[in-house]
């Protein structure tokens, strides 16, 4: 008889999105498939967004637990290794693994751990090349939410981000599912696109990240959609409660990616300050809160290095 203690908790960053979601039930299945004398569990860091509910339902994977506090849990992160990002005393925790494909952030352990961090499109091509590697099987369920995950974050491949092996672990996936990944990817993003029961709130906090430039604080999210025409009747109470989440969570700005995928543009909305250094990261006149930028659609690789750098 197991006892909770015995329980591995595989979970991905604050805000989950597909990926993060995927890799957690993908990763857990992997390390239980192997035999290991834990139980492997797959969790949520927070509520799951529309996208990432179609995916699931799409082929019957059940919706991972949500967990809020790391302490004294035995944790697995995936898709992440920032503190900032991470389920709440993550530093109380006993952290035994990271698989992510973000930069090194500050994630912090006293003894070694297994840590696979590779520059890839999404953590979920990682882990099904490590099916691969341990020669585990891929069930249909499984492959359905890794190729999902990495449709999602390489943005059907046109995300920069994207690499040779995204698109080489998703042909491989999509055999086993037995479905064209194109025309699912656009059924995937078509249902991430309906923003009608979505509030204010929802939008500007469904794809949300903390960050911090060189001591200032900030928020950036993203909301991907097949057209900007129907989030532009909205912009104005977009703009209105990122100003009431950077005052609630005491940050000097709040950026929200507004990305037409089928453009393959970006409307970057910005409130707070300081504004001189998001028109020079930019390269651009704010206007109305916000600068268009055509051919943007990764915030690892397209905002915030120009961030990052305009901070120096």
């Amino acid at each position: 008889m197991f006892h909770l203690a015995d329980n591995v908790y595989v979970v991905g960053h604050k805000s989950p999105d597909t990926d993060s979601v995927a890799a957690a039930i993908s990763y857990a299945n992997l390390k239980n498939q192997q035999g290991m004398p834990e139980i492997y569990v797959p969790a949520a860091a927070g509520t799951i967004n529309n996208e990432t509910k179609f995916v699931l339902e799409h082929f019957g994977v059940p919706v991972p637990e949500t967990i809020t506090d790391a302490k004294g849990k035995k944790i697995i992160l995936v898709d992440h290794n920032e503190v900032g990002q991470a389920v709440d005393n993550i530093k109380e925790a006993d952290l035994l693994e990271v698989v992510d494909h973000h930069k090194i952030g500050d994630i912090q352990t006293g003894s070694p751990i297994f840590f696979h961090n590779e520059p890839v499109g999404s953590t979920a091509t990682i882990i099904s090349a490590m099916y691969d590697q341990y020669k585990v099987p891929i069930t249909k369920e499984m492959a359905g939410v890794m190729m999902s995950a990495i449709l999602s974050d390489t943005v059907l491949f046109k995300s920069p981000t994207c690499t040779d092996k995204d698109k080489a672990q998703v042909e491989k996936l999509a055999k086993i599912v037995g479905e064209d990944y194109q025309q699912y990817g656009i059924a995937m993003l078509t249902a991430k696109s309906d923003i009608s029961s979505k509030t204010a709130r929802d939008i500007v906090k469904g794809d949300y990240k903390h960050f911090d430039f060189a001591g200032t604080k900030a928020g950036i999210g993203q909301i991907e959609v097949m057209d900007l025409s129907v989030l532009a009747p909205r912009k104005k109470e977009i703009l209105e409660d990122m100003e009431k989440v950077r005052k609630e969570e005491g940050l000097s700005f709040v950026l929200i990616m507004l990305t037409d995928v089928m453009k393959e543009a970006s409307d970057l909305l910005f409130v707070g300050s300081p504004a001189d250094k998001f028109e020079k990261a930019f390269e651009g006149k704010m206007e109305n809160n916000s600068i268009y930028k055509k051919g943007v659609l990764s915030r690892k690789k397209q905002v915030i290095p120009p961030l990052e750098a305009a901070f120096k």
